[in-house]
């Protein structure tokens, strides 16, 4: 499958297009809703997560509910738009006079000045349009609508916040398959939590850290955890390095603004352990086939899944517009000045949480389908069950 997203933070609406999904797969639009308000909320976020009421609307490729092989185009409307057309309107404003709004203060941890300088734009508007959180919208529909797609193979996501200031949530959280019921209890528990996290307690001082942030002027990041169940193992490949699963996964959630590090199953802590502390023993039951005993690789092996729940960590720094301006130099005086601010989240890590979720469910459908591929949902399901049952009888 392909993907494109198209739109800046203040412009008229997020769009993306996505080619290659097959017919006859059923969608529930309102599932697509769902994650979008899931990123608009949590503990933290600014002002605008209160102007914008993001739903998605279908403009192609889907008809009564149901995909028909044709190009999907997904749109999501900026409510804010009304209130920066004549500075984003993509037409010529003859009564708006463009240097009243030109930006040309870089405000540091952003793109500001490194897009300025690439593209020759002396109107840093043109960078930080684009390069805004915003962007993340309408790649959440994307990620949701993937998740309706795999929804017939009980393939699932789940998300929540490990850290947010400093304070750790130590939680177990599924080292090994959760039941059904165990995955819903987690799901709720984390989706009811202000912060995204299980433990109440810990919850309640990564709120207070957020508040005292807040007070300061300043902002806070935090881990963010996903994990994937019910995988097939063999998607992704060790054939080329573009291939591979985890590569391909570690891209696509470092490609989220302000996100600065990864890692999967038990990642940078493996540095500190011998071999035999660090690897997955094999074992073979009747009836059940292959599996692992233990899953410090997080699910993959030589860049393909091995059929243990996928497990991945990633970092999101502080967001770097503060109230408490950080120092930076103007690009036409030259001059030193306070980076301005316009609004800011303190901490958007719980929203975060949802947009790694669905980022994650991007790659893992494209592997998916890249697997089992077919113009429709009947090939489709025909080659997973196919290859099921090669794998349980290997």
């Amino acid at each position: 499958m392909r993907m494109l997203t198209a739109g800046e933070s203040h412009g008229p609406q997020l769009t993306a297009i996505i080619e290659g999904v097959p017919s006859h797969f059923q969608i529930d639009v309102e599932r697509i809703n769902e994650a979008l308000r899931a990123r608009q909320g949590g503990y933290g976020r600014g002002r605008r997560m209160e102007i914008e009421q993001d739903q998605v609307e279908i403009l192609s490729g889907i008809r009564n509910g149901v995909t028909t092989g044709s190009p999907i185009t997904l749109a999501i409307i900026n409510r804010d738009y009304t209130h920066w057309q004549h500075v984003m309107s993509p037409l010529v404003q003859e009564e708006f006079d463009p240097e009243q709004r030109r930006v040309s203060k870089p405000r540091p941890g952003h793109a500001d000045l490194t897009g300025g300088l690439k593209y020759q734009h002396r109107d840093l508007r043109n960078v930080l349009e684009r390069a805004s959180a915003r962007e993340t919208a309408i790649r959440v529909a994307v990620g949701a609508l993937m998740k309706e797609l795999l929804r017939p193979f009980q393939i699932q996501f789940l998300s929540r916040v490990l850290a947010i200031g400093g304070v750790v949530d130590e939680s177990n959280w599924s080292l090994q398959p959760l039941s059904s019921e165990e995955q819903m209890r987690w799901q709720k528990q984390v989706t009811a939590s202000p912060v995204r996290c299980l433990d109440e307690e810990a919850a309640q001082q990564m709120i207070q850290r957020i508040d005292a942030a807040k007070a300061a002027g300043d902002s806070l990041g935090g881990l963010v955890e996903v994990q994937v169940l019910h995988l097939p193992p063999g998607l992704g490949s060790f054939v080329q390095w573009d291939r591979k699963l985890d590569g391909r996964l570690a891209q696509a959630i470092l490609s989220i603004q302000a996100f600065k590090g990864v890692e999967i199953g038990d990642g940078f802590e493996l540095a500190h352990r011998p071999g035999s502390e660090a690897h997955d023993e094999i074992a073979w039951e009747e009836g059940k086939g292959f599996y692992h005993l233990t899953n410090h690789a997080g699910g993959i092996e030589g860049g393909m899944s091995n059929g243990e729940p996928i497990r991945i960590r990633a970092v999101m720094k502080p967001i770097p517009t503060l109230y408490k301006p950080l120092r930076s130099v103007d690009i036409d005086s030259k001059e030193p000045f306070a980076a301005s601010v316009e609004r800011s989240d303190a901490c958007a890590v719980p929203a975060a949480s949802i947009v790694a979720e669905h980022v994650v469910a991007w790659e893992i459908g494209n592997a998916f389908f890249d697997k089992f591929h077919g113009d429709s949902y009947g090939e489709v399901a025909a080659a997973y069950q196919w290859y099921l049952q090669q794998v349980q009888e290997y």
